[in-house]
């Protein structure tokens, strides 16, 4: 039997569903590859790169096929580059144990790289229409509204009140449904900011609404602010070409390419750091010239300012003692190889002033 509560939901559902491009199918391979993309990431980001991902590598067996380079140029600007690892490993898992199919147990899931608790309950729900709960941002606001629930709703017991009330109201066999529609009223409608409450169709049995708490729910327990780190690149020349190194897996950007640098210590000029950290990572002297630029980025848990410096080697050639693979590369050359915000952006300005005579000190 369907609740009244369900059934007001997927009424809402059925007219005001969003078209997203791995809805149109029930493809577990699109369901897999959109939820990976979502972490932490917007629906509207998401959208071409999925689109592009899923044209370049449509099928499981392609994505195994698929160098590392390939992967993770087609990823680049999506950030969380773990995420586009754990997708290829797993697509060659399940091509050499699963017959390129995934399996639509949550346990089963689980086993893959990269797919946690969340993300299997989602593939299960979505795809295969197991009748569990995939509890994300949406979810766990739009239920902690539902019930009022005083407490925060990522602490365990606020998990455990979410699960609860959502698996007494999840219609058996529809899952799918009953997850995506509660994941687009809390997109749509139940969003964090000013919830548009008169045209909710959950409103009538919403607590924090009849009890004009709507707008201090969820509780959030409050973060402390992200550091904030300095850190200096160099742009080393050879002739006409600049000097990258591959990032070495299991690190922040594992597999992509940088131009070699690192964090200002305290007390020390940037200067300074750029002539350790060189000599730290490629045992080699230089004399640092000319900034290029300063570039900025904010990952989840910190903010970086980098401040990139023109560079002259002084004697041997420079050696991988930090990175997998190290590459002298022209600038026109540098969008075949994979990389981080901010060293894209290096690159970039590598490239606009390519042709002009580099300043030496």
């Amino acid at each position: 039997m369907v609740s009244t509560v369900a059934q007001s939901l997927l009424a809402w559902y059925a007219k005001h569903a969003r078209d997203l491009p791995w809805r149109r199918q029930r493809d577990p391979y699109a369901v897999w590859v959109s939820e990976v993309m979502l972490q932490q990431t917007r629906v509207e980001t998401v959208i071409p790169y999925y689109s592009r991902w899923m044209e370049r590598f449509p099928t499981v067996e392609a994505l195994a096929a698929a160098s590392r380079d390939e992967v993770l140029g087609t990823w680049e600007g999506l950030g969380y580059y773990r995420r586009a690892h754990n997708l290829h490993q797993a697509a060659h898992m399940l091509v050499t144990e699963y017959g390129g199919k995934l399996p639509g147990e949550v346990d089963k899931l689980r086993r893959l790289p990269g797919i946690g608790p969340y993300t299997a309950a989602a593939i299960a729900a979505i795809a295969f229409n197991r009748d569990v709960v995939a509890l994300d941002g949406n979810l766990r606001r739009v239920i902690s509204r539902l019930i009022d629930l005083p407490i925060d709703p990522r602490s365990p017991e606020g998990e455990s009140q979410l699960r609860s009330w959502a698996l007494g109201e999840l219609p058996s066999g529809r899952s799918s449904t009953f997850n995506q529609a509660l994941m687009d009223l809390g997109a749509m409608v139940c969003v964090p900011r000013i919830p548009d409450c008169v045209t909710c169709p959950l409103a009538q049995f919403c607590l924090a609404f009849q009890r004009d708490v709507q707008d201090a729910r969820p509780v959030r327990t409050q973060r402390r602010p992200i550091p904030h780190i300095t850190a200096a690149a160099a742009v080393l020349r050879r002739g006409e070409q600049v000097f990258i190194g591959r990032r070495p897996e299991g690190v922040l950007l594992g597999g992509l390419w940088e131009f070699p640098g690192g964090r200002l210590e305290p007390g020390e000029s940037l200067e300074t750091c750029l002539r350790r950290e060189i000599g730290e990572e490629l045992s080699v002297e230089v004399e640092v010239s000319a900034k290029l630029g300063i570039f900025n980025h904010t990952y989840t848990h910190f903010h970086v300012t980098v401040h990139a410096f023109e560079c002259e080697l002084k004697g041997e050639e420079p050696q991988a003692l930090e990175h997998s693979e190290v590459r002298w590369v022209s600038p026109e050359n540098l969008e075949e190889y994979p990389m981080g915000k901010v060293d894209r952006a290096i690159a970039r300005t590598i490239l606009e002033h390519a042709g002009r005579p580099s300043v030496s000190g």
